[in-house]
């Protein structure tokens, strides 16, 4: 009983209960729901969870280094917005998304430089700094933004697509391969270990010769970047510009990191627990929406969850408190 409990403690025991949650809730669909298991279905479920999954690399990241990230939904309706705005004027393409990136990065660099280097809590300075953008891209665009994406970026995303023999577009693959990369930064760069280190003892990370400035500003710009993608990936697959498109990965992208296992107090996640964090709540949306719940109570059943996965994960102590 001991070692059960220790394990359903540690990091690798949430991520494996993640994965586990997510199966039942599949096998749930499959049988109370006709089609859920259909390749349609599934195919559809793995593009929502990669697009869900791409929004959610910079959370993990910022969460690990002990912050959050509020401004992510807004960063993704700018790129939404302007990326479809600049398109519709004739802008190559390619240089609308470099522009997107570097604006987006920028934002995140002052987001993480702010929060630590003022030593004012990123909850208040992402949400704050969000608003601006927000209010910024409704001054531009008078409230009625325009444009869409190339066909490429559409066919990218498209539910429909395929990729040579496999049922399911390029996103897909795209991700597994992001995924990868991801893990491996986080697990094998020296990123990777100050981002531990920092997150897992604030206090004493500057005495390894981490400059906590630094990290948080490359941290919360990675993060905008990513949320930036998701916006531009997004517009491919909802054809259109659309300011609040990102509103729903407010708290979404918090549930999946800490469904998968990482510590709100920092020090403690790993992407692939948030893979199974994102399959959870894919699974939980698709369930309750193919059994008829309207989508406001499909927005409290997941507000319900992550109250109860805080109040769970939450209370628990900072690594430093622990050694």
């Amino acid at each position: 009983m001991i070692r059960l409990k220790s394990f359903l403690a540690s990091t690798s025991g949430r991520v494996i209960v993640a994965f586990l949650i997510a199966l039942a809730l599949h096998l749930l669909g499959t049988v109370l729901i006709d089609g859920y298991s259909s390749s349609f279905s599934i195919r559809a479920m793995l593009v929502i969870a990669s697009l869900l999954a791409v929004a959610c690399v910079g959370q993990t990241l910022v969460v690990v280094l002990g912050g959050i990230d509020l401004s992510i939904p807004f960063v993704i309706g700018f790129a939404n917005v302007v990326a479809a705005q600049l398109y519709g004027e004739q802008w190559n393409f390619g240089l609308v998304c470099v522009l997107v990136g570097v604006i987006a990065i920028l934002i995140g660099a002052f987001n993480g430089y702010v929060s630590r280097k003022l030593d004012i809590h990123p909850l208040i300075v992402t949400l704050g700094t969000g608003m601006v953008v927000q209010g910024a891209v409704l001054l531009w665009t008078a409230g009625f933004p325009s444009g869409s994406a190339p066909q490429a970026v559409s066919d990218f995303v498209s539910i429909g697509g395929s990729v040579g023999p496999l049922p399911f577009p390029w996103v897909v693959p795209c991700l597994a391969v992001l995924a990868v990369a991801i893990m491996a930064l986080m697990a094998r760069s020296p990123y990777g270990r100050r981002l531990y280190a920092l997150g897992s003892n604030p206090g004493a990370a500057p005495l390894a010769l981490i400059d906590p400035v630094r990290m948080w500003a490359v941290t919360f710009a990675i993060s905008a970047f990513f949320a930036a993608v998701a916006g531009v990936l997004l517009l491919g697959f909802t054809g259109s510009a659309y300011g609040d498109v990102g509103q729903p990965y407010l708290f979404q992208t918090i549930a999946a990191v800490v469904v998968g296992g990482a510590a709100l107090v920092g020090g403690r996640g790993s992407y692939l627990g948030t893979i199974a964090g994102v399959l959870v709540l894919t699974e939980i949306n698709t369930l309750l929406i193919g059994l008829g719940f309207q989508p406001s109570a499909v927005q409290a059943a997941l507000g319900f969850i992550i109250v109860v996965l805080v109040s769970i994960y939450g209370r628990e102590r900072h690594v430093s408190a622990t050694i």
